[in-house]
């Protein structure tokens, strides 16, 4: 009978517990919304010395119709130190451009910012990329063995296979005229190549495609990741975890997960018997898993299980997705320049001599392929900016000063700011032009303490691939397929990268 009353005395009561939960709702909301305007408020008056272009009140200056990077090559013309960038209605980046602007900030130890890297993070965990601190001071001092030149050299004949599977992949386009689509040949390559040169598994991801889970985990993860930083509510934890977009992520990311401590544990098993890498390299070449297996500092510590994960996972994201991008934007300018990809070619097919494949030594002999793959680069950076998050008060060059707590990008592309800049010209790159610029005037790698610690190895992928391309294939330009370039993590087309191929005649 008491149990009656109770569940009737609750039933009678529950319209009023549920007022007061939609109470307490409205509260929080007011509350959090009261904290964003004043964060508004607080970095317009922050950003008071620095003039820019006004934006929407709610998307900012980006609407996501492809003309964004269009965008800020022109604001960099009026605005020719910074300029601020807003990400919706709350998020605010000063856009450095300016060479020495980017000395002040990459010369520096500043993290990068909290905001668009921790969406990278519940993937990658703290590896060297969102890392900061003693932890990534400690992480980059044990990982940058696993760089050396003498890691590097074996790696040259297993990215030559990798392009080669890609090249006779291509042989069915040379019997049309039509064009065909680059990126996603060029990913599934570059990511073959990494699992074979860092982690010794041979994927097959080229000729399965999209069979393997693993494979289209890491796409997946790649285009969510995508996907949440230009939606303004995805920046929200518990909105996108409850989205369908969400649980995507995350199962994904389980994937994911599951195949690195595969790989890791098979590793371990097979080095259990190993003590010192010096061993090791005696019966075999090393690779990336096993400096990180070994790697110890100067306590004899070594790395924990969760930190090699996160640092396989790392090298996976930043090693292949960007190199994708910037070797596939290579090919596209190529084929836009015919002139300077026929010398390009002569210089390869006099270096090669006959062999078609690439050796360590052939890398140092190809001074004019070089300077186009960076001018390439510099035309379109594969990874389109970077940002930091200051800890202390800045002051810049030319007395400005922000206060600690601000964020900075620095969008490579806005400093392409009057009409040489945007012509196609690889001798900007003869050591006699270089050294009349500032060395922050190009940094496809970023500079200072945090650079790329894997710039070597996307160089030498680049040139490998970019010189077997051309050994066997003019590249043609699509002029009704012109890519419609967008800035996301790393540099992509809306509408996809396009050209047409012919074999090369071998008595030209």
């Amino acid at each position: 009978m008491a149990l009656t009353e109770d569940f009737v005395y609750f039933s009678l009561d529950w319209p009023h517990m549920h007022h007061l939960v939609a109470l307490v709702c409205l509260v929080v909301v007011v509350y959090k919304l009261n904290m964003l305007l004043a964060k508004r408020k607080t970095t317009f008056r922050n950003m008071e010395a620095f003039s820019g272009p006004p934006g929407h009140w709610l998307f900012g200056h980006f609407k996501q119709d492809g003309t964004e990077l269009f965008k800020i090559v022109q604001w960099g013309k009026l605005y020719p130190y910074a300029f601020p960038l807003w990400f919706g209605p709350f998020v605010c980046f000063l856009n450095i451009h300016h060479p020495d602007y980017v000395k002040t900030i990459l010369t520096s130890t500043e993290p990068k910012d909290d905001f668009a890297y921790r969406f990278i993070e519940s993937w990658i965990g703290e590896g060297l990329l969102v890392s900061k601190g003693q932890k990534w001071f400690r992480h980059r001092r044990l990982l940058t063995p696993g760089f050396h030149y003498d890691v590097l050299k074996p790696y040259v004949k297993l990215m030559s296979d990798s392009a080669k599977t890609m090249l006779a992949k291509w042989e069915s386009y040379t019997k049309t005229n039509e064009s065909f689509e680059l990126f996603q040949h060029v990913s599934l390559m570059t990511l073959d190549s990494i699992l074979k040169c860092a982690f010794s598994y041979s994927s097959n991801c080229q000729t399965e495609g999209g069979t393997n889970t693993y494979i289209k985990a890491v796409y997946e993860l790649s285009d969510l990741i995508n996907l949440r930083f230009r939606m303004f509510p995805y920046h929200n934890d518990l909105i996108f975890y409850l989205s369908p977009h969400g649980f995507r992520y995350r199962k994904a990311r389980h994937v994911s997960r599951i195949h690195t401590e595969e790989v890791i544990r098979k590793r371990k098993e097979a080095l259990k018997n190993e003590t010192e890498l010096e061993r090791v390299q005696v019966k075999r070449n090393l690779d990336f898993l096993d400096i990180l297996l070994f790697a110890k500092d100067e306590d004899q510590q070594g790395l924990s299980d969760e930190d090699i994960r996160a640092e396989v996972d790392t090298f996976m994201f930043e090693g292949h997705d960007t190199t994708a991008s910037g070797l596939s934007f290579i090919l596209y300018c190529l084929a836009c320049h015919p002139e300077h990809q026929k010398l390009c070619r002569e210089e390869i097919i006099e270096v090669l001599d006959g062999k078609d494949t690439f050796e360590w030594e052939d890398l140092s002999k190809i001074p004019y392929t070089t300077m186009c793959i960076k001018e390439c680069l510099r035309l379109y950076p594969p990874v389109p900016g970077m940002s930091r998050k200051i800890t202390k008060p800045l002051t810049f060059f030319d007395g400005r000063t922000l206060p600690e707590g601000m964020c900075f990008m620095f969008a490579y592309i806005s400093k392409q700011t009057n009409r040489r800049c945007l012509v196609f010209d690889p001798l900007r790159f003869l050591p006699e032009n270089v050294s009349e610029r500032s060395p922050h005037a190009f940094v496809p790698f970023s500079a200072g303490p945090r650079n790329c610690i894997g710039q070597n190895f996307a160089m030498n992928e680049m040139k490998i691939a970019t010189a077997l391309v051309l050994k066997r294939y003019q590249l043609i330009e699509d002029p009704a397929l012109k890519p419609k370039i967008i800035p996301r993590l790393v540099l992509r087309s809306l509408n996809g990268i396009h050209i047409k191929i012919k074999p090369v005649d071998p008595q030209v």
